[in-house]
């Protein structure tokens, strides 16, 4: 049994750089540098919490945040308070970039209007942090690479999950050939009804703002896919489908507030007691009407619950996908085969431990970014052809993703020039390849076909994502 000690992870995932790419924060780390000016669009929990709160408490010796804006002046000022700033906020996002002159613009607005922003930072100054999906369809993402090579300001997407430490752990066996010259992927990841069933209740369940889960959720897991293989995809076809949700309940309300099925609906949800949705999305309802406890069954709810693909990729790697938005648990399964053997990898399956796992809990130990949680050991099993399995032990926290939230804050504002072995940092062709497979996908199930990636944007797909 091989054991790869947590110091072995922090090497591959802890300073580390984007190679050839320019990072737009580079020269952070000097003492002697002044402070990089930083603004914000888009006071959701996540722009709240992860890249501000999280980033004053972490970084302010390094980073000063100059702006923050909202088209919801409710949100707005919640967020102010709750971050602990003292700048100036704008409900009016053009004045923000003229009067702060932000160096640094990090989105977190609605998906379907990342690339409103991301173009006008560009286009205003500024270099741009976005959150994932880059942005959620083929035309706006490319409008987003046209204004990149315009203005040559750059861009950096938020991909945390590559970050982790066993994510990181797969990427070395598969860098070093664990299991020789790959040839295909399966990659299984499983929402429970407590987490799966929140993106149901918010504006994610709409297709307009969130390009489908195919786009928002899916675009994680290819992200990781396309920096395990190591290629571009090239072609997807995909099958998925609504029959949980949506229209299909039989029971359903205005929201979970008002319901009259309250005692009967084993989905009911009451935002009453969690204070930060109260404060922050509850007491702003009246500024734009957004809704955070909609009802899981209302008719408008218009993306997928189940989702199945396959992609081929450049290097004509085979991968086999699918997503699912209520299972009884939380988890995932990847396995890699290549010529010489096998890599079985896996997170959060309750069997395989024998354990009892409060499904609510584990989502939240995730998202914690504020307490330390307990490191967990984890395996990945190497099987060779004609030789017997070995387990590589991968310790890591539960704490923020599995750990890669940390690290990633750290790379992006800390040690922007360190070394990069394993390529974990993420540009704009990274974000448009994960979220080009969700959109390939969506078309692929509306059209009957097998969709290219070649045919959504000028990217041309690579066999070798560094060549």
């Amino acid at each position: 049994m091989d054991q790869l000690s947590r110091r072995q992870f922090m090497v591959g995932t802890g300073a580390v750089t984007a190679g050839t790419l320019f990072h737009p924060l580079a020269g952070l780390g000097q003492r002697q540098a002044p402070k990089k000016r930083i603004a914000l669009v888009g006071t959701g929990i996540r722009g709240c919490g992860f890249w501000g709160k999280r980033v004053v408490d972490n970084y302010s010796d390094i980073v000063e945040f100059v702006g923050l804006s909202d088209r919801n002046p409710g949100r707005l000022a919640y967020a102010k308070k709750a971050i602990g700033l003292d700048c100036p906020t704008f409900t009016d996002f053009e004045k923000m970039m003229r009067e702060t002159k932000p160096e640094l613009l990090i989105v977190t607005t609605m998906d379907s209007t990342h690339h409103e922003f991301i173009i006008k930072g560009l286009n205003m100054g500024a270099d741009v942090l976005t959150e994932k999906p880059l942005t959620t369809d083929e035309d706006k993402c490319q409008a987003i690479l046209d204004a990149e090579a315009k203005t040559g300001h750059k861009v950096i997407v938020g991909f945390n999950y590559r970050w982790g430490p066993y994510p990181t752990g797969i990427k070395e066996l598969l860098a070093e050939k664990a299991v020789g010259k790959l040839t295909s992927v399966d990659f299984h990841w499983y929402l429970n009804t407590y987490h799966g069933a929140s993106y149901f209740r918010r504006w994610h369940g709409l297709r307009q703002c969130s390009g489908s889960l195919w786009v928002h959720k899916a675009t994680h897991h290819f992200d990781l896919l396309n920096w395990w293989i190591d290629s571009d995809p090239v072609e997807v076809y995909a099958m998925g489908d609504l029959e949980h949700y949506g229209n299909n309940g039989d029971m359903r309300g205005k929201n979970c507030r008002t319901c009259p099925h309250k005692k009967e609906c084993k989905f009911y949800w009451d935002i009453t007691k969690d204070k930060t949705s109260m404060d922050l999305y509850v007491n702003n309802e009246k500024y734009d009407g957004y809704i955070r406890d909609n009802c899981l069954f209302r008719p408008a709810i218009n993306i997928y619950d189940k989702m199945s693909a396959q992609v081929r990729y450049a290097n004509n790697v085979v991968l086999n996908y699918s997503l699912t938005t209520y299972s009884p648990f939380e988890g995932w399964r990847a396995s890699f085969n290549g010529m010489d053997g096998r890599i079985e990898s896996w997170l959060d399956i309750p069997w395989m431990k024998s354990e009892n796992v409060d499904q609510s809990a584990l989502h939240d130990a995730e998202m914690n970014q504020e307490s330390k949680a307990d490191e967990v050991t984890e395996p990945l099993i190497v099987q060779k052809l004609w030789n017997d399995y070995k387990v590589h032990k991968v310790g890591f926290s539960r704490q923020g993703h599995g750990g890669g939230d940390s690290r990633m804050q750290d790379r992006i504002f800390r040690d922007p020039n360190g070394p990069d072995p394993l390529h974990h940092s993420a540009g704009t062709r990274d974000g448009a390849m994960s979220i080009l497979i969700g959109i390939a996908a969506r078309k692929s199930i509306e059209s009957g076909r097998p969709i290219r990636i070649s045919e959504l944007t000028n990217l041309e797909p690579r066999a070798g994502r560094l060549v």
